[in-house]
């Protein structure tokens, strides 16, 4: 029997890149989320259309997971390949399922169950692409958890296709689901447990930008594809009509956020989105929203680079390029969400912030959290914030003079919408320019200029900004510092960690401006401590390098990952080995 303190259980599907992964892992987790399971998903695939090696990795649970873990209960291998890859992998007792017929190899060890899956669904379905329906089937065989939810899936996923197809495939998954349960002896070993009854959401961090950036009011997305960055444009194309959105594929980086700038600047909140190459092409209409002050969000997707790099990767290589692109000196945010949950709430505070101090702010992540599956129950809908900082024609009544820049004890200028001003005009310059808007050339003005749209902007935008989590020990004597998407490894990894040890995760998701530490003095936690470790997905401690050049505090361990997978929580621990 596999001994568990609760039911905490892996699955891992490999094959090549056109064999069908994602829907296999894509339904199954739908399913385990709609049976009132925790899951947690990731993939790790090749940037080919077909061939290589790729898995997708489902971890399904009765407690809240945030990571993926390096061993596995159960792997389903649709090729040879997977098995001489991950065999090694499955814990002992698990089970590898497999179709000998089609990876032309027969094996004999225990944990071999070996399906048929072509011939199953050649023999029921009548058509050899539903072996992936047979399949889907089998592992829920494997685990005795009912075929009802994925019958409600088929359904609605060949609902276009006519009945006999929706019927087809529903057969080959019983069929699928009854071989495994009869033939497997061992299917026992799996204590599953019915958890509460409630379905639980599944969200990626993508989809989950998306969701944040409707709700505060977007009306306008422009892109060029780029992954990871392109599911945020595509969930917003699917939704456009019901959300009076306007989303527009630009010929490349360059005209996206200049499309994005003049939307913005016309009166609607505006975002676009990329990759850390095709934010290259934009840094110079990053300066062009610094001087302007037009209010501008963008989703800035981390991959490892430089140039096209790993496209289908994960990492953490761009904070350092964000934070200084552009030419000139203006304000910015950066927030770097942790989970789903974090990417919702902080990409509407993104468009809070970029609107009330008419700035860039940046919500930036990886292929890691964009692309990870997590369940809650909910988001919090009472911390969403709305304030609608544009003038109008009826605001503006009475005004004798309009100036777009005027000066302000705040930094802050009147921002009306050019064709709504009544008898106003509304002037912006890429140029220095005058309060009006009109350029100019005296040291005089430049400075005043200057003081208002950063000096005066920035001490504000800083108190706006939330202090890092502390998760674990109140009075660390070791606290593992981690930002963005380590979020979920750091956490769980601290939760194994004996208590007498006093260990904690500091984890900072709102990176830029760093918060003031009058709310809470993260740095007095860190000096406070014996060990400080700060845990990056990069090659050279870039947030290590912020922290110190803003705090002056130096990290004493450095643990870095930069192979493009992200760190599980057993390679973390195992790094964390030589100093817990």
């Amino acid at each position: 029997m596999l001994e568990v303190k609760f039911l905490d259980y892996t699955l891992r599907i490999g094959g090549e890149a056109g064999q069908g992964l994602q829907t296999i892992g894509g339904a199954l987790a739908k399913i385990f989320s709609r049976l009132g399971y925790h899951v947690f998903t990731h993939q790790d695939y090749m940037s080919r259309i077909r061939g290589g090696h790729n898995f997708y990795q489902i971890r399904f649970s009765d407690q809240n997971i945030s990571a993926s873990r390096e061993t596995m209960d159960i792997l389903l291998a649709l090729d040879l390949n997977t098995i001489e890859i991950h065999t090694k992998s499955v814990k002992g007792g698990g089970f590898i399922l497999y179709d000998s017929e089609t990876v032309k190899k027969k094996f004999e060890e225990p944990e071999f169950v070996d399906i048929p899956f072509k011939k199953i669904a050649l023999d029921v379905g009548k058509n050899s692409v539903m072996a992936n329906t047979v399949a889907t089937g089998a592992v829920l065989g494997l685990l005795d958890l009912g075929l009802e939810v994925l019958k409600d899936i088929l359904r609605q996923t060949f609902r276009q296709k006519g009945d006999e197809i929706i019927q087809s495939n529903i057969a080959c998954a019983e069929a699928g689901y009854k071989y495994a349960l009869t033939t497997c002896s061992r299917c026992e070993t799996f204590e599953i447990r019915e958890p509460e009854d409630k379905r639980l959401m599944l969200i990626t961090g993508l989809h989950a930008i998306g969701m944040g950036a409707l709700i505060s009011g977007c009306k306008f997305y422009s892109a060029y594809p780029m992954s990871p960055s392109t599911g945020i444009m595509e969930y917003f194309a699917s939704r456009a009509e019901e959300y009076h959105l306007v989303v527009e594929q630009a010929e490349d980086e360059i005209a996206a956020i200049n499309m994005a700038i003049g939307a913005s600047f016309a009166g609607v909140r505006s975002m676009t989105g990329t990759s850390g190459g095709g934010f290259a092409l934009m840094v110079e209409g990053l300066s062009l929203v610094g001087m302007t002050e037009t209010p501008l969000v963008i989703a800035e997707m981390q991959r490892p680079g430089p140039a096209t790099g790993l496209p289908t990767r994960t990492e953490q290589g761009d904070l350092l390029f964000i934070l200084h692109a552009g030419h000139g000196e203006f304000p910015r945010v950066i927030f770097e969400p942790g989970t789903p949950e974090q990417a919702f709430h902080l990409t509407n505070r993104a468009f809070e912030l970029a609107e009330k101090y008419q700035i860039p702010v940046f919500i930036q992540s990886d292929q890691y959290l964009a692309e990870s599956e997590w369940t809650f129950e909910s988001f919090d809908l009472e911390k969403l914030v709305y304030n609608d900082y544009r003038l109008r024609k009826k605001d503006l009544e009475g005004v004798q003079e309009y100036k777009r820049f005027k000066y302000s004890d705040t930094g802050i200028s009147p921002l009306a919408i050019p064709g709504e001003a009544g008898k106003h005009l509304v002037v912006a310059d890429s140029d220095e320019h005058d309060e009006e808007g009109h350029i100019i050339e005296d040291g005089e003005t430049r400075i005043k200029m200057v003081q208002k749209r950063l000096l005066k902007k920035l001490p504000l935008i800083t108190k706006e900004i939330e202090p890092p989590l502390l998760y674990g020990d109140i009075s660390p004597k070791t606290v593992l510092v981690g930002h963005g998407s380590t979020y979920g490894a750091i956490k769980e990894v601290v939760d194994t960690i004996p208590k007498d040890k006093k260990v904690a995760m500091m984890h900072f998701s709102q990176i830029y401006p760093l918060s003031e530490r009058d709310k809470f003095d993260y740095i007095a936690v860190l000096e406070n401590a014996d060990v400080t470790i700060c845990i990056e997905n990069n090659a050279t401690g870039q947030f290590a390098k912020l922290i110190k050049a803003e705090t002056g505090f130096e990290f004493s361990h450095q643990i870095s990952k930069y192979d493009g997978r992200p760190f599980t929580i057993e390679n973390l621990k195992e790094e964390l080995h030589a100093y817990i």
